[in-house]
């Protein structure tokens, strides 16, 4: 067994957890991270994709009582089927733009460089949206409508572009389509369990091929790593958003984008 994969695995299970769901790129992270740690070997994809579906499991853990609820009544309850309806919406878009272009943007965009790019002006974006941000009155997942989810799923397809973040384009979504900071976050997690999952599954029927039963310590490390600090992250996220800005986000955004452009270039 390979201790330093076993280490490797560690680490990037980490920063899965702890960016997948704050806004500065999970991603591009990992980019940055497998590139510095020498991870970059054809399994690395296929661990990529087990690191994310921890973190999204965290997510199911965190919200088993809405999602089960959902589940039940989305036949007969209205508010689950508006719910489930704002989901789909919200997750055309980028689904759409992801399954025609995944190739070429695996191709010419998953790099460092671009990473530092997307890393600096969505710090910017995301700064001066929250220094234009009015009051808004603050509801529950349960009260967005149609319009507000499809902004919030327009808003997802800039995702595609790794070093931009999911989390910080849905998130910044829905607070131009006029939601709470709160309420965007919580939008925001309850979308990356379809689209992270449609991602996970059309990666891995694309590289199963690279699959080896001796990479499996290295999956299993990874994936526990990333359910672990997500759920730990995601409590913590939803009270720093409840009580404080996303202006430091952007800052740190610009920062680790600067350096990043500065060390790869």
């Amino acid at each position: 067994m390979d201790f330093y994969l076993l280490w490797v695995a560690f680490l990037l299970g980490i920063i899965e957890g702890v960016t997948e769901f704050l806004p500065v790129s999970s991603t591009g992270h990992l980019i940055i991270g497998a590139e510095l740690l020498g991870f970059t070997d054809p399994s690395s994809k296929v661990f990529e994709i087990f690191i994310q579906l921890g973190a999204i499991f965290a997510v199911v853990v965190e919200y088993r009582k809405k999602i089960l609820d959902t589940f039940i009544g989305v036949q007969t309850d209205k508010v689950a089927q508006d719910f489930t309806k704002n989901l789909i919406i919200a997750f055309i878009p980028a689904a759409l733009l992801g399954f025609f272009f995944h190739s070429l943007i695996k191709l010419y965009l998953f790099n460092p460089i671009v990473v530092g790019i997307a890393l600096v002006v969505g710090g910017i974006v995301m700064i001066i949206i929250e220094k234009k941000l009015t009051s808004r009155p603050k509801i529950n997942v349960d009260k967005i409508s149609n319009k507000q989810a499809l902004i919030v799923g327009i808003a997802q397809c800039f995702s595609l572009i790794p070093g931009i973040s999911r989390a910080a384009s849905t998130i910044m979504g829905g607070l131009i389509a006029g939601l709470d900071r709160k309420t965007a976050t919580e939008f925001s997690f309850f979308l990356a369990i379809p689209i992270i999952f449609a991602a996970s599954i059309f990666d891995l029927s694309s590289n199963i091929d690279i699959l080896s039963k001796s990479d499996i310590p290295i999956f299993i490390m990874g994936f526990v790593t990333a359910f672990l600090s997500s759920y730990f992250i995601i409590k913590i996220f939803i009270w720093f958003v409840a009580h404080n800005t996303f202006i430091a986000f952007g800052w740190y955004r610009i920062i680790v984008g600067c350096l990043t452009i500065y060390y790869f270039l």
